[in-house]
């Protein structure tokens, strides 16, 4: 038995309506979408199961959902019509393109403080590829088509292929003012004294950062469910380089900040959330050349990304919580 298909054969209606009803997760919201009757669709996803020999939905009162099979299948066909979509839009808009374009996501806190540089360095060596940013809001692996993409994510297992880039240690940032403010004072003092800033992250309540932080610091009987809350970490720090509260997050991705002395980190104390930032892409991905070499680099300039440094108030300011004073 011949173990390849050949492509002439490659039933594309039916890895069309397949994509359709992966993504609606139905047959009568994909039949609508596509413009056919919905017999006509699931005539088609049934070909397709007959032709590979395996089962792709597992169909239910309340729906579909894929088999280990089907979402193999689907990350392919779906990178692949999307593919197909943009190659097709830039001929109409614009000719043949020339030159390969990679298309890039990365958090937008990611991308201003570190990524963004990276992406120019890149391509200055290889000015022969363009690279496209993207952004989409949420953790985990990103929806739509893109070759590599920059997640912030708990470890897990899936088809795609992750790379740790750093592991996240969330700390006590805030402006330099009010550390001076705030020096002698022990940890549940300096928690207490000040405007707390929250980061809301997809799945979690607005407090939650906090509230883990002062519970594994031995700090249980402090109140943190007050305060300003934002959407994203850089919209955090813009507000405390502003000189006004203080807030949990990742020294490493605003190294930045600290370095050039806007931030500083007062107490050593962290917070390890479970969540990491992986580079992650599709397995066929690893076969193509300029992905490869992107994959690469992103990977060396992450790991030689820099970490801040102290500073005098990382020097100075007291390192004790509640449970070390004498």
């Amino acid at each position: 038995m011949n173990k390849t298909i050949d492509r002439r054969w490659l039933p594309l209606n039916a890895l069309r309506a397949f994509e359709g009803v992966a993504r609606h997760g139905s047959f009568t919201g994909a039949a609508h979408t596509l413009l056919i009757s919905q017999s006509s669709l699931s005539q088609h996803v049934i070909s397709l199961e007959r032709l590979i020999g395996v089962q792709l939905f597992e169909r239910g009162p309340h729906g579909v959902t894929l088999t280990t099979a089907g979402r193999h299948l689907v990350a392919a066909v779906s990178k692949s019509l999307d593919r197909l979509q943009y190659a097709i839009d830039d001929i109409r808009h614009e000719g043949a393109p020339a030159r390969r374009t990679l298309r890039v996501h990365m958090p937008a806190s990611v991308a201003v403080h570190l990524g963004i540089p990276m992406l120019r360095d890149f391509r200055r060596r290889s000015a022969e590829l363009d690279i496209e940013l993207v952004s989409y809001p949420g953790n985990g692996p990103p929806v739509g088509d893109v070759d590599l993409a920059v997640v912030y994510a708990r470890p897990s297992v899936s088809e795609l292929v992750a790379d740790l880039l750093w592991p996240v240690r969330l700390r006590i940032l805030c402006h330099p003012q009010i550390a001076a403010r705030n020096r002698g004072k022990c940890l549940a003092d300096f928690i207490d004294a000040n405007e707390l800033i929250h980061v809301r992250h997809d799945g979690a309540s607005r407090h939650e950062a906090w509230c883990h932080f002062v519970q594994r610091n031995g700090l249980g009987g402090l109140s943190v469910k007050r305060g300003l809350v934002f959407d994203s970490a850089a919209l955090a720090v813009q507000y405390l380089a502003g000189g006004q509260g203080i807030s949990l997050v990742d020294p490493r991705l605003f190294a930045d900040e600290i370095c050039a002395g806007r931030l500083v980190s007062p107490f050593t104390a962290e917070l390890d959330t479970g969540y990491d930032y992986y580079l992650v892409t599709h397995s066929e991905g690893l076969s193509d050349t300029a992905i490869a070499l992107l994959r690469s680099w992103l990977i060396e300039r992450f790991a030689q990304a820099p970490v801040a440094g102290k500073s005098a108030f990382d020097r100075d300011f007291p390192r004790r919580a509640v449970g070390d004073d004498a």
